[in-house]
């Protein structure tokens, strides 16, 4: 069997939507009720966290509502080889940790299961490119700060950060312009509300381009 190599795990456009939701310490119920307000306001990926047994059940849940949408669910807070079992047992389709573990990266690989590691320092940047990842979760982002990540970014331009844990839509674009890829949300599915401003940030990012783009086309007019 081949199985695919991390470097090729959320490439091709994977993450088209830069805001992931990560659902913790629910019930089945309200795991699937926040997931979909999450896909209603415009997210597409969402990570259940299975730090404890019986949360598997609320990543089952979601999975399974996911399906009637065309959409896969993530299974995060893996941290050994046998909660990966359990997450692929559940059909996730991709797995997150906290942290960088060679043997459950190996497993990943043998399963072909796409893996998003922790990292919070150069070196275990460095431990994750050696295994061939290029897409890293910056974790716990908030205590980084979103300099963290510029700093980052300058020696290991060809890797991609989602920058997770303690996020929310109100300080996300800063992490953005530092030249993360995603962030992670959780408490703003927990409202409507909440749900809402994540939808308005996800409008606001797309018409950045287009706002960029036409500012552009009106220099290139002006007269030298």
């Amino acid at each position: 069997m081949t199985h695919d190599l991390p470097h090729t795990w959320f490439s091709g456009g994977f993450f088209q939507v830069p805001v992931i939701a990560v659902l913790r310490g629910l019930s089945p119920h309200e795991a699937v009720r926040r997931a979909n307000r999450a896909w209603d306001a415009g997210v597409e990926h969402v990570e259940v966290t299975i730090e404890t047994p019986e949360a598997v059940a609320a990543l089952t849940a979601v999975v399974s509502a996911a399906s009637e949408r065309g959409l896969t669910v993530g299974a995060g807070t893996i941290t050994t080889t046998a909660q990966l079992e359990a997450a692929a047992a559940a059909n996730a389709s991709f797995t997150v940790s906290p942290g960088l573990n060679e043997e459950i990266v190996a497993e990943s690989v043998r399963r072909s299961l796409p893996h998003l590691p922790g990292v919070a320092t150069a070196s275990e940047i460095l431990r994750a490119k050696a295994l061939g990842l290029t897409w890293l979760k910056a974790f716990p982002a908030s205590v980084l700060g979103h300099q963290w990540t510029k700093a980052m970014k300058g020696p290991f331009p060809d890797v991609n950060f989602v920058a997770t844990g303690g996020m929310q839509a109100a300080t996300a674009r800063a992490y953005l312009d530092s030249g993360v890829s995603v962030v992670g949300l959780s408490s703003d599915f927990a409202t409507d509300q909440g749900a809402s401003a994540v939808q308005r940030f996800l409008a606001s990012n797309a018409a950045r381009p287009a706002a960029a783009a036409s500012t552009h086309n009106l220099l290139t007019q002006l007269p030298l």
